[in-house]
């Protein structure tokens, strides 16, 4: 078992990281987000109803969704916006080059329901069916979150940028 798992944390990890940090945008906690899930992967047992990419993504969410309810995050929020942090702030290279990407900058700045399904659609490539059961949304809800995300999107992008994400 152990070494299967340590295959599945070698597929999934990066992916699973990039999902957490676009919902809570600090690295060292989507970390812990991504630790959790496989803790509780490994525990759980993974019963073979679907894709696993699909049910650790899933839980990756449903973890981050957590976090963000949590009493932990609304205390530290408070406290940033009390006292913000003086000096030079160090940043690891994931915000760092987060930071610099305009098209990431605008996306994280939109609501959580209209950021899921532009991450899931366009950097995780998932279908508006399989972002719709996902998120356990009707498809049309998919489609006008996407079409209000990208209007929310268009003002802060560059031309280039926004021929990239206007197709449909």
């Amino acid at each position: 078992m152990d070494g299967i798992l340590e295959e599945i944390i070698d597929e999934h990890a990066e992916h699973l990281l990039r999902l957490a940090y676009f919902y809570v945008k600090n690295r060292q906690t989507a970390e812990d987000i991504v630790q959790e899930v496989f803790i509780k992967f490994s525990q759980r047992g993974y019963e073979e109803r679907g894709q696993l990419r699909a049910y650790l993504s899933t839980l990756t969410i449903n973890q981050s969704k957590d976090y963000l309810k949590s009493w932990h995050y609304r205390k530290l929020l408070f406290q940033e916006k009390l006292f913000p942090l003086q000096g030079h702030k160090q940043r690891d290279e994931l915000v760092a080059a987060e930071e610099r990407s305009q098209i990431g900058a605008a996306i994280l700045k939109l609501s959580l329901a209209y950021r899921e399904p532009v991450i899931l659609y366009y950097f995780e490539e998932m279908k508006i069916r399989d972002i719709a059961q996902l998120l356990g949304i009707a498809e049309n809800t998919v489609k006008t979150r996407l079409k209000r995300a990208r209007e929310a999107l268009k003002p802060h992008l560059k031309q280039e940028e926004w021929e990239v994400l206007g197709h449909e």
